[in-house]
């Protein structure tokens, strides 16, 4: 899981971070299987091809986050269903409101994350506002290539 997490972010967040740097380590994927925050999408015959954490947030709002499709599977769908799960999910649990985050160059556009900052607001996401990635992920900074901001997006369910 870690390797396809790291494979789909180290091309969708190119020149992002600094050379090495993994996106998530094994162990932060158990700690999401051990709390139950992890969504996986297989093949019928087992193989993975997409994930995403998925989370009520202490504020009331369900949180989907690392959103990853196989790059053999882009274009098919696969994101989409995963988001559609995720909302559905967070109804299910009473929420209604989704929160997503998007990591994005204050001082360049990245090609990528234009394309899905265009592709979250086609799905009805508006951003509410920018956080601190100092305050809310201090370990990233030293690891960031660029300066980035996080642009916070919601989304009435």
């Amino acid at each position: 899981m870690a390797n396809l997490v790291n494979e789909v972010y180290a091309d969708a967040e190119k020149g992002m971070w600094r050379d090495g740097t993994d996106r998530v380590t094994t162990a932060e994927i158990t700690a999401m299987i051990a709390a139950g925050r992890l969504v996986v999408a297989r093949e019928p015959d087992g193989t993975l091809v997409g994930a995403m954490q998925l989370q009520r947030l202490p504020t009331g709002e369900g949180e989907l986050g690392m959103l990853v499709a196989h790059p053999e599977r882009r274009g098919a769908g696969l994101g989409r269903d995963l988001i559609a799960y995720g909302e559905s999910w967070a109804r299910e649990q009473g929420l209604t409101t989704m929160q997503l985050e998007l990591l994005y160059p204050n001082s360049w556009t990245h090609p990528v994350k234009k394309f899905l900052y265009d592709w979250y607001t086609r799905l009805g996401y508006q951003v509410i506002g920018t956080g601190d990635l100092a305050d809310d992920y201090p370990d990233l900074v030293s690891r960031l290539a660029t300066p980035c901001d996080f642009l916070i997006f919601h989304k009435a369910l």
